[in-house]
């Protein structure tokens, strides 16, 4: 009898050792049913390299087996042909004949319904957050053992401080409160570096929501409960660059993985030699190959093998979770072509989703450059629908805080809005004041609550889609040097903070008082359609008024809305008559946010720095 035991744990044994671990099978599992038929696994394992790969599923093709550099990875092509349904079937992993290891893949069905995947127009408010500062919901995952940051530090503005998903969730009627139609959170997925990377930005897993933040099964039922809240989701993604500690960077597949130079080279951060038909190629080439920052090293896009691996990767994160749209960070630092071809494939899978691209450049012709219809000097088209209206912002700054001249104050504004002709469609570009890479909007008109209210008027008024950075409502304030100061916590969201603000009783005065304007007015937008897809007219600013009309075309019903922005430091008076064109013979008006009725006939008076949203009757 013990003879026989011995011998029997001396087979479970060798057969156990006969099995090879599988790290990671990526994408995890995919869908029946995909417009593209083609998909690449990759596989990754202790020197699997000269294994041979089997599989037997009806509408299944083994296409083709990859080695490559590195011993430990294996891309496995596959064609999942119309014919394959959802199940789950064996992919065998052979050495010699001999089985050594075997993972369970799965078909799923795509989700067809109505509310997935709704797009993100110039109908709705965009709401940026950081989920790390924005609300703690589930302090239990603060600090997760075994990652690279082993502690939270709300008192410093470079560590954890414990926001999360759940926190998100928590306050979605807030958010519904301010008019808020749809929620952008920086990237939510893992970023396990050992400190600073609280932003999201530095991923070390594709596939994985953060577990500071959640769990993946949490990050799908947060969409779920957006959807059924009437609201929308955006999910902000990086093609250009990861974090020093992701796992596929510590064992690459390849050297040409990331580009590679013979000493380290950061980007330029200049778009220009991108565009610049008399640019050098070294200068091109450092802008689009140079890395980000010493911890995030840069793609090589041109390499296919990291073309299939992002693609699908958001492709799996969309059908995963029904995502309405997608903010592409750092645009203008991706391979162009990979980025057209990237475009094209994730819009036949998904007709509807919403893209947009951040291009942080210095001009509109820069800006217009990278969107979609504008193939001079390049060949192609980018087919990206929009991006980050980075000189609509800088203009609004200028109107706001400049004195009036030729082309400076409003006219920078005006002069901006007249250059239009350059894209495609500028609706469908994202309009926004600040964000988490910037100095807060508040403190940059030097926390006026009237410049501050004019900038509110015309976020919501332009064309475009708003986006409001989180905290904006209530005043939040602070400069992004030294100290990153513009990623502070929202007030309320902690368990013990002193002050919660995201109550009325929680706000001051002044805060609650840049609430209310700021929720009335974009529960107004919600509802007229000439502020959410009508045409706009805007006329030469004159005696410091700048004016402009969102107005619904011939055979739509609605009111047009009217806009009055009056930068200066004493009130003025605007002759009506100008402006027939649209007004025709209307003659009164109804302020948009105190309800009073205004009289149009001849004149209208405007207070000093104050921008009127004016509904025509």
């Amino acid at each position: 009898m013990k003879k026989l035991l011995i011998v029997l744990f001396v087979l479970f044994t060798a057969n156990a050792w006969a099995q090879v671990k599988l790290d990671h099978v990526e994408p995890m599992f995919w869908w029946a049913g995909m417009k593209n038929p083609k998909l690449q696994l990759l596989v990754h394992g202790k020197n699997i390299t000269d294994y041979s790969v089997q599989l037997d599923y009806p509408g299944v093709k083994l296409i083709e087996v990859h080695q490559v550099e590195n011993p430990n990875y294996l891309f496995v092509d596959l064609e999942i042909t119309a014919a394959a349904k959802a199940g789950k079937f064996p992919i065998s992993f052979m050495d010699k004949g001999k089985k050594i290891s075997e993972y369970s893949y799965e078909l799923k069905n795509r989700d067809q319904s109505a509310s997935r995947i709704q797009g993100v127009t110039n109908k709705d408010f965009i709401y940026l957050l950081m989920p790390d500062r924005f609300s703690n919901g589930d302090p239990s995952n603060d600090v997760v053992k075994g990652l690279a940051e082993t502690k939270m530090n709300r008192d410093s503005m470079y560590y954890r401080h414990g926001g999360d998903i759940q926190g998100v969730i928590n306050h979605l009627d807030y958010l519904k409160a301010t008019g808020v139609t749809t929620i952008w959170m920086t990237p939510e997925i893992e970023n396990d570096m050992a400190s600073a990377s609280y932003h999201g930005y530095a991923v070390t897993d594709h596939y994985k929501i953060d577990p500071r933040y959640g769990t993946n099964a949490l990050y799908k039922t947060y969409v779920e409960k957006v959807h059924a809240k009437g609201m929308k989701i955006i999910k902000d993604i990086v093609h250009n660059h990861i974090g020093t500690g992701h796992w596929i960077f510590k064992d690459m597949p390849m050297k040409d993985w990331v580009n590679q130079w013979p000493v380290y080279t950061q980007t330029s951060y200049r778009d220009e030699p991108v565009m610049d038909p008399h640019s050098s190629a070294l200068d091109k080439k450092r802008q689009l190959d140079g890395w980000f920052v010493p911890s995030m090293p840069d793609l090589n896009e041109r390499n296919p093998y990291v073309q299939n691996y992002l693609t699908q990767n958001h492709i799996w994160w969309i059908e995963y979770a029904g995502i309405d749209g997608l903010r592409l960070d750092t645009y203008a630092y991706n391979d162009p072509e990979y980025m057209a071809d990237w475009a094209l494939k994730l819009k036949a899978e998904f007709p509807s989703l919403s893209i947009f691209g951040e291009t942080l450049v210095n001009s509109v012709a820069s800006q217009a450059y990278f969107t979609q219809g504008n193939t001079v000097n390049r060949g192609f088209d980018t087919n990206l629908p929009g991006v980050t209206d980075n000189m609509m912002k800088s203009a609004v700054y200028e109107a706001l805080n400049g004195k009036t001249g030729w082309t400076d104050g409003i006219f920078r504004l005006y002069n901006v809005v007249s250059q239009d002709f350059l894209y495609q469609d500028p609706t469908r570009n994202v309009i926004y004041w600040d964000n988490h890479d910037m100095s807060r909007f508040y403190s940059v008109i030097k926390e006026d609550i009237d410049k501050y209210k004019s900038g509110m008027a015309i976020l919501l008024t332009m064309r475009g889609i708003p986006q409001l950075y989180y905290g904006t409502e209530i005043l939040m304030k602070n400069f992004s040097d030294p100290d990153g100061l513009v990623r502070s916590d929202f007030p309320g969201g902690w368990k013990g903070d002193k002050e919660d603000k995201f109550t009325a009783a929680g706000r001051t005065a002044k805060e609650n008082e840049a609430w209310d304007y700021v929720s009335k007015l974009a529960v107004y937008r919600g509802k007229s359609e000439a502020l959410q897809t009508g045409k706009m007219m805007q006329f030469v600013p004159e005696d410091g008024l700048y004016v402009y009309f969102r107005y619904i075309t011939e055979g739509k019903q609605g009111k047009d809305v009217m806009v009055i922005l009056n930068s200066e430091d004493k009130a003025k008076k605007l002759e009506v008559s100008r402006f027939a064109e649209r007004m025709k013979n209307t003659s009164s008006a109804v302020n948009v946010i105190s309800g009073e009725k205004v009289n149009t006939a001849k004149t209208i008076s405007v207070p000093a720095k104050t921008t009127l949203v004016l509904e025509l009757n």
